[in-house]
């Protein structure tokens, strides 16, 4: 059982098929980011203030880090 002085374990999950990821906090979905920005901000709601995405060790990336965000390209037109 954690301790409530933790930092929860937020997780950004494996790129949808559209390429959106699901940004998660144990089972509580805070938000759709489609962009790294996406998840600083769906962080920054949720009173959690991370500087550096790829540094902390409060984020667990699945399915690739903050740069990785297959098939938006194609939808977004670039």
């Amino acid at each position: 059982m954690a301790h409530p002085t933790e930092h929860p374990h937020i997780v950004v999950h494996s790129p949808a098929l559209d390429g959106s990821r699901r940004v998660t906090s144990g089972d509580e979905t805070l938000g759709i980011a489609t962009h790294a920005d996406d998840v600083s901000e769906i962080l920054r709601l949720a009173d959690l203030y991370v500087t550096d995405l790829e540094a902390t060790d409060l984020i667990e990336w699945q399915g690739g880090g903050p740069d990785d965000w297959p098939g938006l390209s194609e939808h977004h037109g670039t």
